[in-house]
């Protein structure tokens, strides 16, 4: 699976809209719209911060392990 389907799954699963994953991150909803179509890829503490906010590890955010 690849991070823009991991990212759009775990969102849907805790049933957040893009802009509440925004605001939770402190970050842009157009960088999470951009991530889940695949236009742009997140930075490294963006990876850290999704990885600790869904309590996952960077490589299963990434799509590296299931």
């Amino acid at each position: 699976m690849k991070f823009k389907d991991r990212l759009k799954e775990l969102r849907a699963s805790r049933n957040l809209s893009q802009m509440q994953l925004a605001n939770e991150l402190n970050i842009s909803q157009s960088a999470i719209a951009k991530w889940e179509l695949g236009k742009t890829e997140p930075t490294a503490s963006a990876i850290i911060s999704l990885a600790n906010y869904f309590n996952e590890t960077t490589d299963y955010i990434l799509g590296i392990e299931e």
